[in-house]
């Protein structure tokens, strides 16, 4: 199973913790459900094209997290999470791009009203895709 995870080489997260965020989005948005077996580290590892210690500390993070459970023999499977937690793993993602795309614009001298600005125009675009 190779997993949609993008990694950016330009952000400030360290990539382990950039893996490790996008697993739990798969998880809280349920592209990955309960039981659902990972690939191995090195797997990922050979995927992602990142060390294998990096793979490994995000799964460990993750598994000290309750998100995956480690079954010796059998390999790295998704946990059973509850609404809320999942809940929490959305917010802080979007907050998280919000974020990102706050500083994006002040680093290229945009002030803030400006950039809510580009915001509404963005959210203006979607609400007419879905109409």
């Amino acid at each position: 199973m190779e997993l949609p995870i993008r990694l950016s080489k330009d952000s400030r997260e360290p990539i382990y913790f950039q893996v490790e965020e996008q697993i739990k989005a798969l998880i809280a948005s349920g592209q990955l459900n309960a039981g659902t077996l990972l690939p191995s580290i090195r797997s990922l590892s050979k995927d992602l094209e990142v060390s294998m210690i990096t793979t490994r500390r995000a799964y460990q993070n993750l598994e000290q997290q309750g998100f995956i459970r480690t079954t010796q023999g059998k390999g790295t499977f998704v946990s059973e999470i509850e609404e809320g937690l999942k809940k929490d793993v959305k917010i802080a993602a979007v907050k998280l791009a919000f974020e990102t795309a706050i500083e994006t614009a002040l680093r290229h001298d945009y002030s803030l009203e400006e950039a809510e600005t580009i915001f509404q125009n963005i959210v203006e675009n979607y609400q007419g895709k879905g109409e």
